[in-house]
């Protein structure tokens, strides 16, 4: 909670100032500062009392309080695609994992929805399966920035005080948890590819340790809500219920442009902007059994004739033949296509976190004893210099037939 030291306190209104939310008052009969029902705990007053009268005391809640912790929420993430605003492909994912755990726990699953005009989307969100969304949108959420989006998802955690909340592990995602996790002293468990609940009602949450070396089980109970961050890819996106509605409850959003100490200048995209691994039905990925880069073309050709798309390994990577958003692995992204194509590629722990969400997975390997084929549906023990130009060979006849 955030303590007051009256004794030190000068009535200067500072605190009243920089509060992104109101909350903190100088009482003109005291002249002392008062805080208010809905405070965060963001510590923006704390670092601006030129007095140090201001302190934040955190702990962990007691079973009682615990209790009063329910519901699932999401953040839904979206981005900006052709000049339109769409739902992120992840917070959908994270929908239908949500609504599994929501009904383990008995308790409903809501959507967070920050942004500027991004009311077309709630449809969307109701059709995968959220009961309620939450929209916040103001001026200052047009673009993604930590501080905006911390206090308004802060807040709306604060006051209606879910057991349960799941971010997407993206790039922003991965910067905006741990900014709310360290605000509202929580615990917080990053990029995990599993979750369940168990029969203390506890959220298990399964991520890669130890250099992937090991897949731990991991819980938060002494704190609520529990956080995580979940990777692209690692569990389905739920089939769409167009006939499912859910409430809408629009939040008022009293951002103030000095609470976001960072402005966006410019754009640039990305050259490999229109590579997007994780939402391929088909990957070619390639590991450093192809032996040179210029190989890789043969890689292209095939994932063309296939109409998939080239990924790889870290150590493709690494050596610069790749660029890193195609990357599949802990390091990487997570990907989940129908069809996965692991060509020279031994079967590394960590690159099987990134992958074995697959549908199907064809491995082709001169060692016999590789572990990829451990996971690998169907697999060819071969070089893959004498395999893939025939495979390409083949399925072009193949096509001409049909044409």
């Amino acid at each position: 909670m955030l303590e007051v030291d009256l004794d030190l306190c000068i009535g200067c209104k500072i605190c009243e100032r920089v509060c992104p939310f109101g909350t903190i008052v100088v009482v003109p009969e005291t002249k002392k500062a008062k805080v208010l029902d809905g405070c965060t705990l963001c510590g923006t007053c704390v670092n601006a009392c030129p007095e140090n009268a201001l302190s934040i005391e955190r702990k962990a809640i007691s079973e009682e309080e615990i209790a009063q912790f329910k519901n699932v929420f999401i953040w839904g993430e979206w981005e900006r695609k052709g000049g339109e605003i769409k739902i992120k492909n992840v917070v959908l994912e994270l929908l239908g994992k949500g609504k599994d755990v929501a009904n383990k726990l008995g308790e409903s699953l809501a959507v967070i929805l920050p942004g500027k005009d991004v009311k077309h989307l709630i449809p969307e969100l109701f059709h995968h399966g959220a009961d309620t969304v939450y929209l916040c949108e103001h001026e200052l959420l047009d673009h993604y920035s930590t501080d905006g989006f911390t206090n308004v998802i802060a807040s709306i955690i604060s006051t209606e005080k879910p057991s349960v909340v799941l971010y997407g592990a993206t790039p922003n995602g991965r910067d905006l948890a741990p900014r709310i996790a360290g605000r509202l002293a929580l615990g917080l468990t990053a990029d995990c590819t599993g979750l369940d609940i168990n029969s203390s009602r506890q959220l298990v949450q399964t991520r890669p340790a130890f250099g992937g070396n090991i897949m731990a089980s991991i819980l938060s109970p002494y704190t609520r809500p529990q956080m995580s961050t979940v990777r692209p890819g690692v569990f389905p996106k739920p089939k769409p219920d167009t006939s499912k509605t859910g409430k809408t409850q629009e939040v008022e959003v009293n951002l103030k442009p000095i609470s976001i100490r960072t402005k966006i200048i410019e754009e640039i995209p990305s050259e490999d902007e229109g590579i997007n691994i994780e939402e391929a039905n088909i990957l070619v990925s390639a590991g450093r059994g192809i032996g040179s880069k210029e190989n890789l073309e043969m890689i292209q050709e095939m994932a063309k004739v296939i109409n998939g798309t080239v990924s790889g390994s870290r150590a493709l990577v690494d050596l610069g033949w790749i660029p890193h958003p195609q990357q599949v692995g802990q390091s990487g992204k997570t990907v989940a296509p129908t069809l996965y194509f692991a060509l020279g590629i031994s079967g590394a722990i960590q690159h099987l976190v990134g992958m074995t969400s697959s549908d199907a997975v064809v491995a082709i390997n001169k060692d016999p004893n590789a572990t990829i084929f451990d996971v690998a549906d169907f697999g060819i023990v071969g070089d893959i210099m004498e395999i893939i130009p025939e495979f390409i060979r083949i399925v072009k006849e193949e096509k001409e037939k049909v044409l």
